[in-house]
């Protein structure tokens, strides 16, 4: 009997699912550039769209399962998650036979600690994680222009 798989997950700028479908702006990245923390101003927020989808055999075991993604850090540290269960009941039209697939968008909006290399991890019951590396880098501002005369 065949087990629920990750089939896809993206990194991207913005991530919407919609009746069954996965609008993805941005996506397919692997570096991450944001601002330099000026001192004293606020931590820079950093927003993740992430896009997953996950195919269900037909053979597959009529019984919830739970799905996990986490940004970590290069030592597995995490530094942001969230989980959710995903139902195994077909929806009515799926031919008998056929698999399922589920789409599911999620965003993350948080603090990287520093720049430096990163990963995303999905999790679903008992199926080997997938991972995704990227790397989060600090861009400097530009240099102030001195004035035209």
């Amino acid at each position: 009997m065949e087990s629920p798989e990750i089939e896809n997950l993206v990194l991207a700028n913005h991530v919407e699912a919609v009746n069954g479908l996965l609008y993805i702006s941005g996506g397919g990245w692997t570096d991450h550039w944001r601002p330099q923390q000026v001192p004293g101003a606020p931590p820079m927020v950093s927003h993740l769209g992430v896009a997953v989808t996950v195919l269900i055999p037909a053979s597959a075991p009529p019984i919830p399962q739970q799905l996990a993604v986490a940004v970590e850090d290069e030592r597995g540290q995490q530094i942001a998650g969230m989980q959710t269960q995903l139902g195994q009941a077909r929806p009515p039209g799926i031919p008998p036979g056929d698999a399922q697939r589920v789409v599911l968008a999620l965003s993350f909006n948080l603090v990287f600690p520093g720049p430096g290399a990163y990963r995303l991890v999905a999790r679903l019951g008992i199926s080997a994680p997938r991972e995704l590396p990227f790397r989060v880098h600090d861009v400097s501002p530009p240099a102030a222009s001195p004035p035209i005369n």
